[in-house]
This record gives structure tokens, C-alpha cells and sequence, in this order.
């Protein structure tokens, strides 16, 4: 890493240093700290509080699921006192042995510098939105993956246009099939709340709240974990229920701020009703704070605007005097055994991307599941190359497995869930039964690729088993799917 001399009082030296707060980070960091428990582990991280996985449960071979939860890193050194936290400051500088980046990634605004347009990405910027639903009547949200899937099914109290750029919601995890399967719970009534979040709630101290804020200025935090909705308060100044209004197949196009919006005397749209002809769409009598254009010319004014638009990896700030190689989707480009471009450097999470030769049923995802898994085995990794081991490629990466809840259904992603880079020659099962499963498999040459399992389908670990060891299955047909046969049982 690039850095002024300094003088040797100023250097922290250790024989594994990871960067990262994040999944990815303290993974990688607790599993050097079981490995190597006589060497100190240097943590470098953005502020005091770090992101730890809880009640970790295997599902199945590949599948997992766990809690994220918020700590202080102090509980961390406790449990593993050989890992020394270190908040970054201006003139610090590590010496290592072995160093592995896990600095996670930013949030893609569509436009940056404009006090009205909010990312959401870690815990101080869920705050931020926090605060500012609280007082809004309707709010705008850009984009179509998972942060805009469960803000848009969340989010009470307040009108919320929808822009996504694609034909059907959720296009990065989802056909237009399971979209459809999904929409109604757009305007159904939500499940009661739990009494209590599942999740452990870490409270700062006084005196770590301002070392915290010190430390966060202008740094990016750890990205959010699994339901890290649960237990907020997301709701508006309206006593509404949920009313969600999508604009499918448009972007933004001009964002204008209320004085611009009067002086062009541009008109915009009131909140759309249901069924209402767009030929009879009514001007909006309201002044809003901010206005967006839409590339389908349509205009709405909002309190806000959500830009839930992806991330970029948070390479930026590692480039300085130093040579990596990129991928081509920015992150730093990591062969087989995480490493980088440059000697003893190794990567893991959302700030890397994987240039190995892929298994046909794995593809990389930023999702917080790959980042515990990158970490843990960059961690396995780094281990063996220091002990001068010879090292497997991890299983995870034998099969994409992914399981969270839209819309409070379950949802299982696996292998070439959307038919990923099978060309045209592939076929498309479906099972569905309205408001309780949805279920599509993807299938090539009779062998299964790839399933979505939406609902309480039971289904994972045989769908999981069938794509691993590519049975062929063109002798079952359509009774593959017949929900009266038990397929369990009868491939188990």
C-alpha cells in the first residue's frame, strides 16, 4: 500500500493485516486469529463497530444462512485477543507479511452532491433515510435489486414511485414469471410485525460514538446484512397503507430542484391510481421538494429520491502508487487463490473480482453470503501460502447458492438461476401456485442448470443435489415438477 515515510514509532506491524470492517474483513480476521492464535491479526477498519456473522446454520452443502450483526470491535478482541483493531488515521502506516483487502464497496448514486438523493448501503445511511421518511408524503426509488426490493415492500405511510429499467421487478434475481408471482404483495395487507427483532441490537457508548464519528468522516461503512430491515421504523408522514406505483422500462433523466422546476414551468403527475388511463393522468397541484424527470417524459414531484442503483467496488483508494490489476466491473482482479495482482496482497468480498475459470454452476454475485465465503477461504488461502501448504478450491464455489426473503416469501437462487450464459438451447419448468410457491428450474440437455425456489418449498437440497451431480432427467419430463409426487423422497 502506498504511504508516506514515516518514522518506525508510527508503524503497526503484523504478520496478517486485513482491511475491512465489513462480512468479508472480520471473517477473514477470525479465521487467521483460530489459525494462527501466537501472531497478532491487524484489523483495519473505518470506525469502531464491525460486522459479525451469527447463528451461522448450514442449509444444505452449499447453502447458508445467518445473521448479520452490528458490534462493537472491541467484542471482537475479546473473543479472539490475538486481532488488534486499529481505527485508520491520517500518518499510520502497517507493515505485513500478508495483507488481504476486504474494503467492500460503494453505492452507485445516479448523481452525487445532491441533498435530496439518498444511497443506502450501510448503518449511518439507513439512519439518514430513516429520518427523512419520517417526515416524507411520497418518495421516489431508482433501481431494481435487492435494496429496492425491500424497500419498496417495507416502506408504509408514504406514496413511492418505483423507476426500474427493466420490463419485470427484481430483473437481477428474477424472470418476469416469479415477478408476476410477486406483485400482489405490492398491495396486500403485510403479515404482523414481530414483537422483537431477531437480531441483537449493539448499543455505542458516549465515548465511542464520537470516536465513531470522527473516524467515519468521508469513509464508506460496512455493507448491510441479511434482513437488516427487521426492527426499523420505515415509515412516512401519511397514514397510508402500502401504495407503490411502478414505472417500468425508464430511468431518471433530469432531476430539478423546486425553484428550476417553477421556472421551466414543467408540470408534473399526481400519485396514479389504480387502473387510471396514462391519457388522463391529472396535474399535480402540490409543490415537492424535488422533481424527477423520466425518460417515458413522465414527471413526479417527491420529498426525496432513493437511489438504489447497485455499487461499485471501493478500489479508490488502494490505486494511489500502486499497480493492481482491475476486472472489468472496476473490482480488484483475484486468481484462484485470492490474490492480487501484486505479491502477498489478497482480496475478498465486493471489492474483488474473481478471474479464475468459473464451476458451470457458480457466477459471482456481491452478496453478503459471497462475502463470508470469500473471506473465510482468502483467510484459508493465506494460511496455507504462509505454512507453505498446498490448498483446494473452496466447495462453495462448486455451486451459486443464495437464500433471503422478498416480499416475506422465502427465496432460493441456484446455480444458473436465470439461465446465465446458456445461450438459447436451454428450457424453462414452471410450478405455481398463487400467493404460496413458485418454482422454475433450468434445464439443458435433459440435466438440471439452475432453480428458483420462491415460498416454503422444501425443495433446496434435492434441486441442489440434482444440479451437482447432473442426473439426467429427461425420462421424468413434467412430473420432475408434479406437485404430487414427492421428489424428495424419491431422488434422496
Amino acid at each position: 500500500m502506498a504511504g508516506d515515510p514515516l518514522s518506525s514509532s508510527a508503524v503497526s506491524r503484523g504478520r496478517f493485516v486485513v482491511v475491512g470492517g465489513g462480512i468479508a474483513g472480520v471473517t477473514c480476521a477470525e479465521h487467521l486469529a483460530t489459525e494462527f492464535p501466537s501472531d497478532d491479526i491487524l484489523l483495519v477498519t473505518a470506525s469502531p463497530v464491525i460486522k459479525a456473522v451469527m447463528n451461522y446454520r448450514q442449509v444444505s452443502r452449499t447453502l447458508e444462512e445467518f445473521d448479520v450483526e452490528e458490534q462493537a470491535s472491541s467484542v471482537l478482541e475479546k473473543r479472539y485477543p490475538n486481532i488488534k483493531k486499529i481505527i485508520t488515521e491520517a500518518g499510520k502506516e502497517y507493515a505485513y507479511e500478508k495483507l488481504c483487502l476486504c474494503a467492500g464497496a460503494k453505492p452507485k448514486l445516479i448523481t452525487e452532491g445532491n441533498p435530496f438523493v439518498l444511497g443506502i448501503r450501510d448503518t449511518d445511511s439507513v439512519a439518514e433515510f430513516q429520518k427523512h421518511l419520517a417526515e416524507a408524503k411520497r418518495i421516489t426509488i431508482v433501481g431494481n435489486g435487492g435494496i429496492a426490493l425491500e424497500l419498496v415492500y417495507e416502506i408504509e405511510g408514504c406514496e413511492v414511485i418505483w423507476a426500474i429499467k427493466d420490463k419485470a421487478i427484481g430483473n437481477t434475481f428474477f424472470d418476469a414469471g416469479a415477478a408476476e408471482f410477486l406483485i400482489p404483495k405490492l398491495s396486500t395487507e403485510k403479515p404482523e410485525l414481530p414483537i422483537a427483532c431477531k437480531r441483537t441490537k449493539y448499543t455505542i457508548a458516549e465515548s465511542e460514538k464520537e470516536e465513531r464519528a470522527v473516524a467515519s468522516l468521508g469513509k464508506i461503512g460496512s455493507a448491510l446484512g441479511p434482513d437488516w430491515h427487521e426492527g426499523l421504523h420505515l415509515k412516512g408522514s401519511k397514514e397510508l397503507p402500502h401504495k407503490v406505483h411502478i414505472e417500468s422500462m425508464c430511468e431518471i433523466k433530469k432531476i430539478y430542484l423546486q425553484e428550476d422546476f417553477q421556472h421551466l414551468q414543467k408540470v408534473s403527475l399526481v400519485f396514479p391510481k389504480a387502473q387510471q388511463d396514462e391519457r388522463n393522468a391529472e396535474p399535480d397541484q402540490d409543490l415537492w421538494p424535488v422533481y424527477v424527470e423520466l425518460t417515458n417524459g413522465k414527471v413526479y414531484g417527491c420529498d426525496f429520491i432513493v437511489s438504489a442503483t447497485g455499487v461499485v467496488p471501493n478500489v479508490q483508494p488502494f490505486l494511489d502508487g500502486n499497480n493492481f490489476t482491475l476486472g472489468e466491473d472496476g473490482g480488484l482482479k483475484v486468481d484462484k487463490y485470492m490474490h492480487t495482482s501484486l505479491p502477498d496482497i489478497y482480496a475478498a468480498g465486493d471489492i474483488c473480482t474473481t478471474s479464475w475459470e468459473p464451476s458451470p454452476f457458480w457466477q459471482q454475485m456481491r452478496l453478503w453470503t459471497q462475502a463470508r465465503q470469500m473471506g473465510w477461504y482468502a483467510a484459508k488461502c493465506m494460511a496455507a501460502d504462509a505454512l507453505g501448504e498446498p490448498i483446494d478450491m473452496d466447495f462453495s464455489f462448486e455451486l451459486f447458492a443464495h437464500v433471503t426473503k422478498f416480499f416475506s416469501y422465502k427465496v432460493v437462487l441456484l446455480g444458473k438461476y436465470n439461465a446465465q450464459g446458456l445461450g438459447l438451447d436451454h428450457e424453462l419448468m414452471l410450478r405455481c401456485t398463487k400467493g404460496r410457491e413458485y418454482v422454475k428450474v433450468v434445464m439443458q440437455n435433459g440435466r438440471m442448470m439452475g432453480a428458483v425456489l420462491i415460498g416454503e418449498t422444501d425443495l433446496e437440497e434435492t434441486f441442489e443435489n440434482l444440479i451437482l451431480n447432473q442426473m439426467d432427467l429427461s425420462r421424468y419430463g413434467e412430473h420432475l415438477l408434479d406437485p404430487n409426487i414427492d421428489i424428495e423422497d424419491y431422488f434422496d
